[in-house]
């Protein structure tokens, strides 16, 4: 479990909390009573914590990676669209980066806002024509079963669109371990 400052803090700080297991209770122990944003991907181990006062806020680089994955190992033409859209989204937040939480909200909200709902639609749409079980449909759904979280950001200037950052400053321990 990871706890860091908000993503645009002048402080930053990463707290890496190991344990042997990657029960959920670990989770609900380390963050105790504490109610607040959590950004993180789709882990079953946060879900209790959801159900006691912490809003979720989803990774959109899980989301795209799902369709990143389908891309690279089987190229499709409806994966790559979905890219485009996330490379999108992506170039709007370096734009917003460097600017203040209410400077980030607007250009989010003019800027991102249009992209994610003509993605939200388009994957609505593209949904509807696979199969349940391919792996576009897992890939697709990965995303719209998760959607109010993976776009919490547009609303909120102070949350990443990810937790990329998080993910690098703890990648040594984690490889530490399993290897």
């Amino acid at each position: 479990m990871e706890l860091r400052l908000g993503a645009f803090e002048p402080i930053k700080a990463v707290v890496y909390d190991f344990t042997k297991s990657r029960s959920g209770k670990h989770a609900q122990a380390f963050l105790g009573a504490w109610r607040g944003k959590l950004v993180c991907d789709d882990y079953a181990g946060y879900k209790a914590l959801l159900t006691k006062g912490v809003l979720e806020c989803g990774c959109l680089a899980h989301a795209r990676r799902k369709l990143f994955d389908l891309h690279a190992h089987n190229p499709s033409q409806l994966a790559e669209q979905a890219l485009k859209y996330f490379a999108q989204l992506y170039a709007i937040e370096r734009e917003g980066h460097e600017l203040d939480a209410h400077a980030r909200c607007e250009i989010r909200q003019a800027q991102a806002k249009p992209i994610a709902d003509a993605l939200h639609a388009w994957m609505a749409a593209h949904r509807a024509k696979v199969p349940d079980e391919s792996a576009i449909a897992k890939a697709l759904d990965y995303s719209l079963t998760r959607w109010i979280a993976l776009t919490r950001c547009l609303e909120d200037g102070t949350l990443p669109p990810d937790n990329n950052h998080v993910e690098n400053q703890i990648r040594p321990a984690a490889l530490g371990r399993a290897n």
